[in-house]
């Protein structure tokens, strides 16, 4: 399963005419940081790289005003959160008015101790001494609103009761192979989660209690009065403690604070003696601005050669990849013409040292706004099948709430917090009644523990199968996981059944589980795996070698609801469905090298051609979705991963999603015409794509195993933006044939690789010589003819014929 891909400049959305066109050509690619989603795992991606990419998808976020979106929360809180409710807000905001001004309490904490912190608060020091007193006075206003009962409104959830909790400690995470270091200021918790750092600490080990110590637990569980009594004792004495270790997946929300002036609080007025209900006073600024991260450039690279030039010496400028680049006045320092791409990457990499298992951030202070995604993308990667997420980013006396799911994110207008304390109140009680459901965790994925390792089960009811019983092995080596905030997040996962043991029998290799947010208006994976299934019964080079779908289910919940109750422009642009697809288990194609590579690569090649000329197209060919199996002592290729992929027949809407890993990617997809939608999606860009995947492959790994990163020539293009990705590429096809072939590549093999890439940057040459249009038809002759000219090259013909001498 491949990641998604990005792109350098805005792409229209929703498929409406880009410059003046007069339709789409071809879905341009979504920005952010859906590029890096398996690229941990598949292309090399540390995580510290995604910045860049979290920072893309921030750009795109979507405004609505505050009371809207505490209207929404208060209603997803309420005791009907399917009947609308309009007058909730104002019901609530009249309700917490005693607790602001003091005049509630409880028999341990009293409301005016919060207009004691918040005047602490505003006076002047340092950004980390503001933790404190924030933490006291919402910590305590907790405690008051616990009490408060509201018509209409549930009652607080006392299996999360949240809590507040400073943290300014290093979180730590696994991203397959990759640990992630990130630092939140607050963090919001069950009350148990936020005690537990605390109680490891003083020696109390979890899972090995004794029995007494376990009933004690129930019957705290059982005591309301016993569990308010915990909750201040850890209000009093760690609430503004460092905890140690804690983990991502107990996270509720992030809250991360921003000083406009270190040391001053000018602007920032004391706490009022009296509050009332008013409507909502605009902040300044109203919203937590965006723009000016669309003038930060990420991506290092080439950025003046046009990508729709050929590959010359005086067009096209070093990637760091070539052999020959120019000396810049240096006439004196002489590069030899046949430099190896081991050399080119070794001296990339000379001096980096962060090679290390732990990935911190790369960049030393990323805006507020950044900062806070990159938490979310952490929360949304320590839970399975999150539907949504909360954080909030406070600057000052303003808070601003952000809402993330995998169709995009929403930020709410500032709330003063301090000089509009009912509201901040009102947010407090609603998400004071939120179960973890409500918090956006998946109810349908209940986390269990097997044989000491973490599992996900899942029981769904099945026309035909009754319950469909799923163990998913999230804890498993082999779990592809994602990293980011929108987008598909494709997750795949080795998966147990007996339902589907019993209808299919146990599989020697097992079967695993493909979880994804598709876009709801594209036609979904199981329906073109229908039509894939229809034509390999016609055709013995797609028989066998497309996936077996076993078992699917789609989850009704669309992520646009928020969004209409929002009022959001366009809610449903874009809306997200999550789907579980279970099929056999394969083995990715980065295994295998030489002849063997060569041989499941070309039997995609042939599954892939059959397919398009009846009229489904893959177009994301990517090394994630070449796979293979073994079938008679032989090794049979499969081209997976359809859920990109578009039906000739269907007129409908492409969606706004990219089509492609821009690695992989053909040049003229990866021009500025190509990412703004206006270059059709042809045949030959998908075999293009095959030539860059076998070359990744190549240069990438070693008899299967993957080469020390500073062997690694073409792990740049996994962080490039996609046009700057396209320079860099078009100077390697260029150049490619003067490079000596790296040592653990056969010759045979890299005669093959510069015969094809050399091909490439042939076709492209004439098509830029002949000025032809990018958006010209194809026909089957012409899908031919193009891949023919690949097959008639000599490393071609010398492969296909050590191929059939190894099969005699």
């Amino acid at each position: 399963m491949s990641p998604a891909g990005e792109t350098e400049s805005t792409p229209p959305r929703t498929n409406a005419p880009a410059y003046g066109a007069s339709k789409i050509e071809s879905t341009p690619n979504s920005r952010g940081a859906s590029v890096v989603s398996e690229n941990i795992g598949v292309l090399g991606v540390k995580v510290k790289k995604v910045g860049p990419w979290i920072q893309r998808d921030i750009e795109q976020v979507k405004e609505c005003k505050a009371d809207a979106m505490l209207q929404a929360l208060l209603q997803r809180a309420s005791s009907a959160p399917e009947t609308e409710q309009p007058e909730l807000l104002q019901k609530c905001l009249k309700a917490v008015l005693p607790v602001c001004n003091g005049q509630a309490s409880t028999a341990l904490v009293k409301s005016s101790d919060i207009e004691t912190a918040l005047n602490e608060y505003v006076c002047p020091g340092v950004e980390n001494n503001f933790y404190g007193p924030f933490i006291r006075a919402t910590n305590i206003a907790l405690a008051c609103l616990e009490e408060i009962k509201i018509d209409g409104m549930r009652a607080p959830v006392p299996a999360v009761d949240m809590i507040c909790q400073q943290n300014d400690m290093p979180m730590h995470q696994m991203h397959q192979t990759r640990k992630s270091i990130r630092k939140p200021d607050l963090v919001i918790l069950p009350l148990n989660s936020a005690c537990a750092p605390f109680q490891d600490e003083t020696g109390n080990k979890k899972g090995k209690q004794s029995n007494k110590q376990k009933g004690a637990q129930k019957n705290d569980e059982k005591d309301d009065e016993r569990r308010k009594k915990k909750r201040k004792a850890h209000m009093d004495t760690n609430a503004t403690a460092k905890p140690k270790k804690l983990p991502w997946k107990d996270v509720l929300a992030c809250i991360e604070f921003k000083r406009k002036t270190a040391g001053r609080t000018k602007g920032i007025k004391s706490p009022s003696p009296t509050y009332t209900v008013t409507d909502h006073v605009p902040t300044k600024p109203e919203y937590l601005p965006v723009d000016h991260l669309k003038a930060e450039v990420p991506a290092s690279g080439p950025s003046h050669t046009p990508a729709t030039q050929p590959a010359s010496d005086t067009a096209l400028q070093s990637s760091g990849l070539t052999t020959a680049q120019h000396s810049k006045g240096r006439s004196s320092s002489k590069r030899k013409a046949a430099d190896t791409l081991e050399e080119s990457a070794a001296k990339r990499s000379k001096g980096n040292h962060d090679d290390k298992d732990a990935d911190a951030d790369a960049d030393a202070d990323p805006d507020v706004t950044v900062q806070t995604g990159l938490y979310a993308a952490e929360m949304f990667a320590a839970n399975l099948g999150v539907n949504y997420l909360l954080n909030i980013i406070v600057v000052d006396d303003v808070m601003w709430i952000w809402y993330y799911d995998r169709q995009g994110i929403i930020q709410c207008s500032g709330i003063n917090f301090i000089q509009d304390l009912p509201r901040f109140l009102v947010l407090l009680y609603a998400l004071q009644r939120f179960d973890l459901h409500d918090w956006g965790r998946n109810k349908n994925f209940l986390p269990i523990e097997v044989e000491g390792k973490l599992c996900h089960e899942v029981k769904i009811k099945d026309e035909k199968l009754g319950e469909v019983d799923l163990l998913l092995h999230t804890s498993h080596d082999e779990r592809v996981t994602h990293y980011g905030l929108q987008g598909r997040a494709t997750n795949v996962v080795p998966v147990t059944s007996e339902a589907l043991t019993k209808k299919y029998g146990k599989f020697k290799d097992g079967m695993v589980a493909k979880l994804y947010w598709g876009e709801a208006s594209r036609t979904s994976e199981p329906e073109i795996l229908k039509k894939v299934e229809e034509i390999a019964k016609r055709h013995a080079t797609v028989q066998g070698h497309v996936p077996e779908l076993l078992w699917h289910h789609t989850f009704t919940n669309s992520t646009s609801a928020i969004r209409e109750a929002l009022d959001v422009p366009e809610p449903t642009t874009g809306s997200r469905v999550l789907y579980i697809l279970v099929f056999r288990k394969l083995f990715p194609i980065t295994q295998l090298h030489g002849k063997e590579l060569f041989d499941v690569w070309r039997q995609c090649i042939s599954c892939h051609l059959t397919l398009w000329k009846e009229g489904v197209h893959h177009r994301d060919v990517s090394p994630g979705n070449l796979m293979w199996y073994w079938k008679d002592d032989k090794r049979i290729g499969v081209l997976n991963d359809y859920d990109l992929s578009s039906l000739a027949d269907d007129s409908g809407p492409r969606g706004n999603e990219r089509t492609g890993t821009v690695p992989f990617m053909a040049l003229d997809l990866l021009t500025e015409e190509g990412q703004r939608g206006e270059v059709k999606h042809l045949y030959r860009h998908d075999l293009e794509s095959f030539m860059w995947c076998i070359a990744w492959i190549s240069l990438r790994y070693k008899n299967g195993a993957l080469l020390p990163r500073g062997l690694r020539p073409l792990d740049d293009w996994a962080t490039l933006g996609a046009t700057t990705c396209g320079r860099d590429k078009l100077y390697f096809q260029g150049r490619m044939k003067k490079l000596a072939a790296p040592s653990h590549i056969d010759s045979s093999l890299w005669a093959f690789l510069v015969d094809c890439v050399g091909m490439l940057n042939r076709h492209h040459f004439n098509r830029w010589e002949a000025d032809t249009p990018t958006n010209c038809e194809e026909s089957d002759s012409d899908i031919d003819a193009f891949l023919q000219s690949f097959e008639n090259t000599k490393g071609w013909a010398a492969l296909s014929k050590l191929l059939s001498k190894s099969s005699q």
